[in-house]
Formats: C-alpha cells, sequence, structure tokens
C-alpha cells in the first residue's frame, strides 16, 4: 500500500489541531473513510499512534476538525455578500457542493456532524442577517438555509456513493432489451447529477414566492 501524501508538518516542533485534522482529511481521501483509525494517521506521520489524543478527545473529535477543514476550504468570506439573497445562497450551495465532491469519501464526515468553528457560527449569524435585511424572519431564514444546506449536502452524498462503486450495481436493462423501459431511457438520457441545478433552483423560487 503506497503512503498518501501528508501536509508539511508545522514549523513548530509539535503537532497542532490544524494540521492533524488537515492531514486527517489527507488520509481519508486516500484511502477511504472505513480504513482510518487514529493509529494509521500516527502511522503515516511518523509520530506516536497516541499522539493526536493530545488534541483530541477521540475519533469523533478529529473528524470534528475534519468537517471544519472542509468548511475554510469553501472560503465563504470570498462568496457575493453584496449579491441578492438568492444569488448569495445559490452560489454558497455550489461552492459546498463542489468541495464536498472533491473529498468523496468525507462527505459522510460532514453530514453527520455539525461545524460549531467560530467562523462557522460567524458565516450563520451573517447569512441570516443577510435574508432578515431582505424582509425575512430570522427563524424563516434559518429554515431556508437549512433546506438549502441538507439538499446540497444530500446530493453530495448520493453522488459520492455512486462514485465509490454503487453505480457499477446498478439493475438498469441495456438499451434493445425485452425489459427495457421509459425509465431506463430516462435514466440513459441523464447524469447522476445534472439534476442539482434544476433541483436548486427550483427550491430558491419556491422560497421567494411563498
Amino acid at each position: 500500500m503506497s503512503t498518501p501524501a501528508v501536509p508539511p508538518p508545522p514549523t513548530r516542533p509539535t503537532l497542532n489541531r490544524e494540521y492533524l485534522a488537515t492531514a486527517a482529511l489527507k488520509l481519508i481521501d486516500a484511502e477511504g473513510l472505513r480504513k482510518f483509525s487514529m493509529r494509521r494517521l500516527g502511522a503515516v506521520l511518523g509520530v506516536d499512534p497516541m499522539a493526536a489524543y493530545r488534541h483530541f478527545a477521540d475519533q469523533e473529535a478529529l473528524f470534528d476538525g475534519v468537517a471544519e477543514v472542509l468548511f475554510v476550504e469553501m472560503d465563504t468570506d470570498s462568496l457575493p455578500w453584496q449579491a441578492p439573497w438568492p444569488e448569495l445562497a445559490a452560489q454558497y450551495c455550489r461552492r459546498l457542493r463542489d468541495v464536498l465532491l472533491q473529498h468523496p469519501n468525507a462527505v459522510s464526515v460532514f453530514a453527520t456532524r455539525p461545524v460549531r468553528s467560530s467562523a462557522s457560527i460567524d458565516m450563520g449569524i451573517r447569512a441570516v442577517a443577510k435574508l432578515q435585511n431582505a424582509g425575512l424572519p430570522p427563524a424563516t431564514a434559518l429554515r431556508i438555509l437549512r433546506c438549502l444546506r441538507e439538499f446540497t449536502i444530500g446530493h453530495a452524498l448520493s453522488v459520492s456513493i455512486l462514485q465509490a462503486g454503487a453505480q457499477s450495481r446498478s439493475r438498469k436493462p441495456d438499451k434493445g432489451s425485452p425489459q427495457y423501459n421509459l425509465l431506463a431511457q430516462a435514466a440513459d438520457e441523464t447524469t447522476p447529477d445534472d439534476h442539482f441545478e434544476p433541483g436548486l433552483q427550483a427550491m430558491l423560487r419556491g422560497f421567494q414566492h411563498s
């Protein structure tokens, strides 16, 4: 088994949370989530297998850190915050999808935990305020943002599962066979991810007119 590439160590002589979480993400990218362990991370980094426990209480806490690394990768500060909120929301969803699909083995890590970093909380406050300034009550704004986030993460999770090999196990009948039906024809005329944009736009239109 080849050793996956990991980020260069920090200049300080001791490990830190950000470096360990980034290295864990690289390892998950390279080998998959099922093969990941704190011991394997220590081996790849060439450190004591228990070293990560000095910074994270357990593996789940480390995965919280991985989710934070994915959030940082989205660079939400560079989103079009001056644009109308539906455009801002659409760009956020597209960026979230793109980042997650760059790390298909880690989508479930992001999907199964809230990101509690100060940067994520600040962005959430900023997003709710954006919708509030457009006339939406804060609770309504949060419901909209949750719907959009869950739609995007669910889409990325579905696509990542297909990328992992589920599509190869499809029982769709071959074209020209007696079993080839309208559903199979429709499947042949689509791709696993071409419904994201129409779904996103339909949700945004619905929210604007509800």
